[in-house]
């Protein structure tokens, strides 16, 4: 995606209303346009940068179903060899709940942020996390924010190792 393109997506979809919100198909691309407009002013990703790009992204509405666990995101974090060797890892995930055609749940699409970084005993020493919070349930946005970059604390300045973002269906 051009520089261009990135700026005109992110300037269409935030002045979006109720109506003609994104679709869940545009997150990914809407995901790494944020991660773009970050990459754009620094010369390295930092954490901090990843993790604005994901506020932003995160309060972005899109067009799903007025149901309490529809569109939900999740933060989470711990030491895994998912690539071969262990790494500590940092998911930022938004979650997609996808209906059949009679309106019953089918399955998720997760469109996922991963920070990955070496490890080592201070990272180690923060063993594991996760939690969710889901729009239309009556939960504030900010304080779950607030509350996960307090986790993110001993992460913010440094430039993970690896980032990789992808969306799944599960």
């Amino acid at each position: 995606m051009r520089p261009y393109e990135v700026k005109v997506l992110i300037h269409r979809t935030r002045r979006a209303g109720v109506h003609d919100r994104p679709r869940m198909e545009e997150a990914l691309d809407l995901m790494r346009a944020e991660l773009e407009v970050e990459r754009s002013t620094k010369t390295e990703l930092t954490t901090r940068a990843a993790w604005l790009a994901f506020i932003r992204f995160g309060r972005q509405r899109f067009a799903t179903a007025p149901a309490p666990d529809s569109d939900g995101l999740l933060f989470q974090y711990g030491t895994y060899a998912f690539s071969g060797r262990p790494m500590f890892t940092v998911d930022l995930t938004r979650q997609f709940d996808i209906s059949d055609g009679d309106g019953e749940h089918d399955h998720y699409v997760q469109v996922h942020c991963e920070l990955r970084y070496e490890c080592e005993p201070a990272l180690d020493a923060l063993g594991s996390f996760d939690s969710w919070f889901f729009h239309d349930a009556n939960a504030d946005l900010d304080e779950w924010l607030a509350a996960m970059e307090g986790h993110l604390g001993p992460l913010l300045a440094r430039g993970p190792s690896e980032i990789d973002v992808y969306e799944e269906s599960v």
